[in-house]
């Protein structure tokens, strides 16, 4: 087996997704607004219908995934996002594409992603010794942040070049690609390591235990959530992760309310101030492998988390002329600490999960830290309103840096190891 191989593929796979993802993010919202004329509500509405499947389904994937093979998952998840996609020129070539159309793509783009990451995150340690994990991790995330940084440029340019409906194609032909690595990935789960059933003193003998009635789905989520719930590691970093997300709602209000309306800052430099953040995490995740070889899981993980904490409040300082540069600094500083805790706690979580329990892992965790995100516009929107850019945007900066208390605040965790 040449678990090599199936690592780049699954590396390759990865870069270009996200790389498509990061084009869409611009293009999508860009098809409604400049093909089809929509205005902020129908906008806003778009992403409500594209982020719905995490709140809607994300439980439920992660008991899916956990009954089936994880590969075909991903290959399939692939295949329906890119088709979805490829739907949206098409309808605009033909002159028949509508914001309906739009809304329903965005929907099954949003279902395809839960599977995709649940299962992508619960099929790398098939692939990966438990072992080489965090440098397993460290790598992918170098990829991610590679396509972040030259994503949105590329989006930009393909939209300004080929028209925003068609911009999409990039996507959709990455999902393709995507597919057909993944595709040939050989490295086998590992279906020993699902538990075994005894079978009931009324359940006939010659049948078999998978054919008998499957336990309610509740229940096997619930196995899920307790997991976590149980684990101090995996509680505490999900209760984080929901700050985090409530905190990054209201900086996508605070960073351009206070920076382009009160410091007017042109938007092409808005948009490398905010790609500071995806250079500091190409800094940080080649650091991965060492710091845990060195240190250990738990002094990385906990060391990370204050450093990303204390690291954020330099963003204070942001103001007109050069205190506009505290903004990039501490973004970059921030982020080069935050992808190693983000890195770290998965590849803890990966390493201590059963198999047959990760994807309920995985999207138990995704359930709570995402599920707040729309708290967080809310919050940043009322913010905005009521006590103007310059408020928002510090508090913002102020929840992001306390959000990692729910990690800090537990010093038992510096000792922690994963086998």
């Amino acid at each position: 087996m040449n678990l090599r191989g199936d690592f780049w593929r699954f590396v390759c796979s990865n870069w270009v997704t996200v790389l498509g993802t990061q084009i869409t993010i611009v293009a999508l919202p860009l098809t409604a607004v400049l093909a089809l004329h929509a205005g902020a509500f129908q906008l806003g509405l778009l992403n409500v219908v594209q982020t719905a499947a995490f709140l809607l389904i994300g439980l439920p994937a992660g008991v899916w995934v956990d009954r089936r093979p994880r590969r075909p998952i991903l290959v399939w998840a692939d295949l329906v996002r890119g088709f979805a996609l490829l739907t949206v020129p098409a309808a605009a070539w033909l002159g028949v594409l509508t914001l309906p159309h739009l809304y329903a793509v965005a929907l099954v783009l949003g279902v395809g992603t839960v599977f995709f990451d649940v299962a992508q995150m619960s099929f790398l340690p098939a692939i990966v010794p438990r072992q080489g994990l965090e440098r397993a991790n460290g790598r992918l995330e170098v990829t991610r942040q590679v396509s972040v940084l030259t994503g949105p440029g590329l989006g930009g340019w393909l939209v300004a070049t080929i028209t925003a409906p068609f911009a999409l194609l990039a996507d959709a032909f990455g999902y393709l690609v995507s597919a057909h690595l993944l595709s040939g990935i050989r490295a086998g789960e590992r279906p020993e390591s699902r538990p075994k059933r005894r079978p009931r003193p009324d359940e006939r003998l010659d049948e078999r235990p998978e054919s008998g009635p499957k336990r309610r789905l509740r229940a096997e989520v619930a196995e899920g959530i307790a997991f976590v719930v149980q684990d101090q590691v995996l509680r505490r970093v999900a209760i984080g992760g929901a700050l985090t997300r409530i905190a990054l709602g209201i900086t996508a209000v605070g960073y351009p309310l206070y920076l382009v309306v009160d410091l007017h800052v042109e938007a092409t430099a808005y948009g490398l101030l905010l790609s500071a953040s995806a250079v500091g995490a190409l800094l940080g995740a080649p650091l991965v492998g060492g710091l845990t070889a060195r240190f250990g899981i738990g002094a990385t993980l906990y060391g990370s988390a204050v450093l990303v904490a204390v690291l954020q409040l330099p963003a204070l300082a942001t103001g007109p002329g050069w205190r506009l540069l505290a903004f990039p600094v501490a973004s970059a500083l921030a982020s080069a600490a935050g992808v190693i805790f983000n890195v770290v706690q998965l590849s803890y979580r990966q390493r201590i999960t059963p198999e047959h329990l990760l994807g309920r892992v995985n999207a138990s965790m995704r359930f709570i830290m995402w599920g707040t995100t729309p708290l967080g516009g809310l919050a940043g929107g009322l913010l905005g309103e009521w006590l103007g850019g310059y408020a928002v945007f510090a508090a913002g900066v102020i929840m992001l840096a306390l959000s990692y208390l729910a990690v800090v605040t537990a010093p038992g965790i510096r000792l922690t190891k994963a086998g």
